[in-house]
């Protein structure tokens, strides 16, 4: 079976940098706690290894409270900014592993909003990246995740907006979406904080998607970046499947596929996206 694997998968710059942190800080400071707020990255794999070495995943303030020693690792997803200052106030010892691209949607948002611009984040409510951004808001802010929900806001005519996205934002559909902010009834400024890395991943996905019989898309169950990879193939190969490991894979092809595409999401390890590569090369 010939294989086309995706030059931009796995592991991203952010990604790759909180995860060498958690590991280096278990290795320097043996003995010690190593704690991370929130998953470090939304790999079960990578969580469960570090859990393997000691390393234990706190979700809130009420956590938080309890750390009387040790080292907390901030997530490369970022956290609200109530949190952060609690960590600070209580004089935690901690390392800020959040991504710098989402840092500077932090910055962004929270020097428009101090300006009076009204804040339009661009994805999913629920993905801690986003619960992390509106949290530095300090006036209107709104979270939409398709060009439908822009239709069901009810901003006054007139307002100054600023929209930005979640990093790792399927790009065609941020596009869509800010296309229904019309400039004839606010003041629009969009910045488009989806990473390049990410727009490389999926510009790249869709192409080679476009191009195969079948495509394997690689990510977290939980991962918001790969499944908007998945998403994105699934429109251009009807033969799509997304796996979290090896052992997911059940490929039921037709005779007739000659041709495989691999890509994988931002928080997928690279030893995990080798063994599928090897094992569909031996796929007749």
């Amino acid at each position: 079976m010939e294989v086309i694997l995706a030059e931009h998968a796995g592991f991203c710059f952010g990604v790759t940098r909180a995860v060498d942190e958690v590991y280096n800080q278990v290795e320097k400071n043996e003995g010690r706690q190593i704690y991370t707020y929130g998953p470090i990255i939304h790999n079960e794999a990578v969580v469960s290894d570090l859990e393997k070495k000691g390393v234990k995943v706190i979700e809130s303030e009420k956590d938080l409270e309890t750390i009387e020693d040790g080292i907390l690792i901030i997530r490369s997803h970022g956290i609200r900014k109530e949190i952060h200052e609690f960590i600070e106030k209580k004089g935690i010892e901690y390392v800020d592993s959040t991504c710098p691209f989402v840092k500077r949607i932090h910055n962004i948002v929270e020097k428009e909003s101090a300006a009076g611009k009204t804040i339009v984040v661009v994805g999913s409510a629920k993905h801690p990246e986003v619960d992390g951004i509106v949290s530095y808001a300090q006036g209107p802010v709104y979270v939409v995740e398709t060009p439908e929900d822009v239709e069901k806001l009810n901003i006054p005519e007139g307002t100054e907006i600023c929209i930005v996205s979640q990093t790792t934002f399927n790009t065609n559909k941020f596009q869509e979406t800010v296309d229904k902010f019309s400039n004839s009834r606010y003041n629009v400024n969009v910045v488009n904080t989806i990473c390049s890395a990410t727009q490389e991943r999926q510009t790249e996905a869709e192409r080679i998607a476009g191009q195969v019989d079948a495509m394997i898309v690689i990510g977290g169950a939980h991962s918001s970046n790969s499944r908007k990879l998945y998403e994105i193939c699934s429109k251009k190969c009807a033969n799509t499947y997304f796996i979290q490991t090896l052992d997911d894979l059940h490929l039921e092809l037709p005779k007739s596929v000659r041709l495989v595409g691999i890509t994988a999401g931002a928080s997928t390890p690279k030893n995990i996206i080798e063994e599928v590569q090897q094992y569909v090369r031996t796929i007749i």
